[in-house]
């Protein structure tokens, strides 16, 4: 394998990409309850049930950021993303978490 099936992104990167209005496809894989008390605006709720939904309707070229927490569980998730056919997938250093913190005004509720 010639490349990792993910790389590490972190929280300014992602807020200038947003801000940029960049296209992309952002996912949070947080539990339902912590997602709907806010998330990064635009990114949609992942687990076993809407995954299949994302591998139908995400297109393979578009970037795809991968939220969790703390940025540990995202890896995980990213690599798997990655192993399906997305060309550029990214796992969120700091998670929701960093976000959050950094940028309060920029999460939805």
């Amino acid at each position: 394998m010639n490349q990792a099936p993910f790389e590490h992104l972190d929280v300014d990167t992602l807020a200038g990409w947003l801000a940029d209005q960049a296209p992309l496809t952002l996912v949070d894989i947080r539990d339902p309850l912590s997602f709907s008390q806010g998330h990064i605006p635009g990114s949609r709720h992942l687990d076993n049930t809407s995954v299949a939904a994302l591998l139908e309707e995400a297109p393979r070229e578009r970037p795809l950021v991968v939220v969790c927490y703390h940025g540990n569980s995202s890896q995980q998730a990213a690599a798997w993303l990655g192993g399906q056919g997305y060309e550029r997938v990214y796992s969120l250093d700091g998670g929701f978490t960093d976000w959050a913190a950094r940028h309060p005004e920029r999460v939805a509720r």
